[in-house]
């Protein structure tokens, strides 16, 4: 019983949470000590630090401008956004330059997109910090990736495939997710650090987990790398 209201509570308050997210102001007619940050904050959700294996720094921030891609309405402005330089622990290695979001509420848009695709959007949310750790493991076993063709499923805004890339000396590196908003952040990153990559070849792909073309992926890569996709 003390589980299950354990539960019940845990639940409310991510709808609490999803409701700011919305509408940035507090839900009325909740007790007050479910509105504290104590309480928010004890709820799992997505944290706003990595574990610094990899050291990055703002570099650029921008307000909201017009959107170019065909796949988010005309009436939708770009979100806001943020330019990070990750500096790799390797003495000659490139910088990576990675944009990605810096919006703290949830756009309608990317839901509409997330239904009209049948995905979520987890990959615009943030920086994810086991994207991190997955970065740094390739990083750290670069040799086991020469030479290899390398596929990165779910890879949000694609920092552990650009790693790959940019390292390990891979024959071909494939950075895809499902939805097709952060694979338009992941070209757009691909495009960013093209001079780092050598001989690799590396692309963007809109691959969508349950499309028969996902069968053949086991035939066309040595590796297949992911983080946190069966969360």
């Amino acid at each position: 019983m003390e589980t299950r209201r354990t539960t019940g509570k845990a639940s409310s308050l991510r709808w609490q949470i999803l409701r700011q997210a919305l509408l940035r102001r507090p839900p009325p007619h909740i007790p007050e000590e479910d509105q504290s940050e104590t309480s928010i904050k004890s709820i799992s959700r997505k944290t706003t630090r990595g574990f610094n294996l990899i050291p990055c720094q703002l570099v650029e921030q921008n307000d909201a401008v017009a959107v170019e891609e065909t796949n988010v309405s005309d009436d939708h402005p770009r979100p806001r956004e943020a330019r990070l330089c990750y500096t790799l622990p390797i003495e000659g290695a490139p910088t990576l330059f990675l944009t990605q979001r810096v919006e703290e509420r949830a756009d309608l848009s990317d839901f509409e997109i997330c239904n009209r695709y049948n995905v979520d959007n987890t990959g615009l949310v943030c920086h994810w910090p086991s994207e991190e750790v997955l970065a740094y493991f390739c990083l750290s076993h670069a040799d086991m990736f020469r030479s290899k063709r390398v596929i990165e499923l779910g890879s949000g805004y694609g920092l552990a495939g650009l790693v790959t890339a940019a390292i390990t000396g891979a024959v071909e590196v494939v950075i895809s997710d499902g939805n097709p908003q952060v694979v338009d952040y992941i070209q757009r990153n691909i495009d960013a650090n093209s001079g780092a990559f050598g001989a690799t070849r590396v692309s963007s792909k809109t691959l969508h987990w349950d499309q028969e073309e996902i069968s053949n992926i086991s035939n066309a890569f040595d590796f297949i790398i992911a983080s946190d996709c069966a969360f």
